[in-house]
């Protein structure tokens, strides 16, 4: 299949698209033909990145904040006006449905946006000392030569995230896109260097065999920041590379997003909510709610109103107009999520729709509402990453939410209540670092995103994204 814009498949090492001695399939989740092929970057093509952007790094640290602005607004301005060629690749690569490729390219843009706007609000402190004998001059300076590093489900908004904040702050930047999705990343480079950037600001590899590359670059004693999006077992594993070099690390890692519904809960503006927090991205999202506690005076009401709503989603090809539910990313992931699904079974859950995988889409997996889930059962430990919703009853509001705190990570938890103070009650006892009051979605590029516990360590997006690559250094004056 032609591919819907023109995508350079090498790897991005300074001013050059370096073709690999191997390639890599794109596989198209859809149908599960080969998409397209990119270059296979080795150990020596990542080191030469991290190279090129060490030596653009000073001179890029020295452009003017305005200067490194204007170039991401431009960048913004060229993914809005191909917001529609980007979008179709998204879903030709990744496999959600066309709507939500669209939301994302929107969503991705507006980081470069943002951050073009952050770039001339660097700050810093000068004051006198309270001793009187000298004057406090604090200032913020680029952190270094960054390595971000992105997962497969938002190819886009995961690489503006991280490149929009690195390269305001002044950083250089070597991108390792997931291999499963790539050529939305190589086709965002391609923007960026039209949009102005400097050769070898902006490096990309893509690479099958990210855990000796990614361990490389590390190790090559130019890397002085890690930014990593993915699985909390993963993250683990990069930390403890990086703390041999005490590389400075951001971490947005795992979720397992609780979804309360309260006795007092509008049910449609719940199902409208639970709708949207489950099943953004098809349920393949880290902000996804993955575990639905529902006040049992309302479980019956919410439960056939969420399954309808469920029921009526149509899978197929994320293309077609009629298809609302997407396939999964690849089969493997197809695989796991079937075998939570069945594990849940074997134990007692009750399959109220869906509950199968299908070939056609080739990935595709049914949009799936389990009943009757025990409040102790392991599927609720899980990230389930697909489009499955275990509902549990509870009634005992403490109770819940000590079951909603009873996981190890804490990114996102979902809230409906008509009482406000109840529900800023409980968000201020849910152990997680995003909340939403009444609505399904806490995604914004001007707003903190990040977990606590084993979700992660630092923000993306508003001023936080933007302090996560400068270092704060201090002079004690006197004059």
């Amino acid at each position: 299949m032609t591919l819907p814009l023109e995508v350079n498949t090498g790897s991005l090492i300074g001013s050059e698209w370096v073709s690999g001695s191997s390639s890599i399939d794109v596989i198209n989740p859809a149908t599960g033909g080969v998409l397209a092929t990119v270059a296979n970057a080795t150990i020596t093509d990542c080191l030469a990145a991290v190279t090129a952007a060490d030596r653009s790094f000073e001179s890029w640290s020295k452009t003017a904040p305005r200067v490194r602005g204007e170039i991401l607004r431009r960048a913004y301005e060229l993914m809005i006006s191909e917001h529609e060629a980007l979008s179709q690749l998204i879903t030709l690569e990744m496999g959600k449905v066309i709507t939500d490729a669209r939301a994302e390219v929107t969503y991705a843009a507006e980081f470069f946006r943002w951050f073009s706007e952050e770039a001339v609000r660097i700050d810093g402190d000068y004051r006198r000392a309270p001793s009187g004998n000298n004057w406090l001059l604090v200032s913020r300076q680029p952190v270094g030569v960054s390595l971000l590093a992105t997962p497969w489900n938002f190819p886009a908004a995961m690489a503006t995230r991280k490149i929009g904040p690195a390269l305001a702050a002044g950083c250089s930047v070597v991108l390792k896109p997931a291999h499963d999705t790539p050529l939305t990343a190589l086709a965002i480079a391609d923007i960026l260097l039209r949009a102005g950037v400097p050769d070898g600001v902006v490096n990309v590899v893509v690479t099958d065999q990210p855990a000796p590359a990614v361990e490389a670059m590390l190790n090559s004693g130019l890397v002085r920041k890690l930014s990593f999006t993915g699985s909390t077992r993963v993250g683990s594993l990069l930390l403890q590379q990086a703390a041999t070099r005490i590389i400075n690390c951001s971490m947005e890692l795992g979720g397992n997003a609780p979804l309360i519904v309260c006795a007092d809960a509008d049910v449609d503006v719940a199902v409208e909510g639970a709708m949207l927090a489950k099943m953004r991205n098809g349920g393949a999202a880290c902000t996804a709610a993955n575990r639905f506690f529902v006040h049992e005076s309302v479980l019956e009401e919410f439960t056939t109103k969420f399954v309808e709503r469920m029921s009526s989603l149509v899978l197929g090809d994320g293309l077609a107009a009629h298809t609302t539910l997407g396939p999964l990313v690849s089969q493997a992931q197809q695989h796991r999520v079937g075998e939570l699904v069945r594990g849940a079974v074997a134990r007692g859950a009750k399959v109220l729709c869906g509950g199968s995988a299908v070939t056609d889409p080739a990935f595709g997996f049914q949009a799936t509402v389990l009943g009757g889930v025990s409040a102790d059962d392991p599927l609720l430990k899980e990230e389930i990453f697909g489009p499955v919703a275990p509902i549990v009853s509870f009634t005992d509001e403490r109770e819940m939410i000590q079951r909603a705190n009873d996981v190890d990570h804490g990114l996102v938890s979902y809230v409906f209540t008509k009482d406000v103070g109840k529900g800023m009650r409980i968000a201020e006892a849910l152990e997680s670092g995003m909340v939403g009051l009444n609505r399904g979605l806490v995604s914004d590029p001007a707003a903190p995103f990040g977990g606590v516990k084993q979700s992660g360590i630092g923000r993306e997006g508003g001023h936080d994204g933007l302090l996560e690559f400068l270092e704060t250094k201090y002079v004690a004056g006197s004059w």
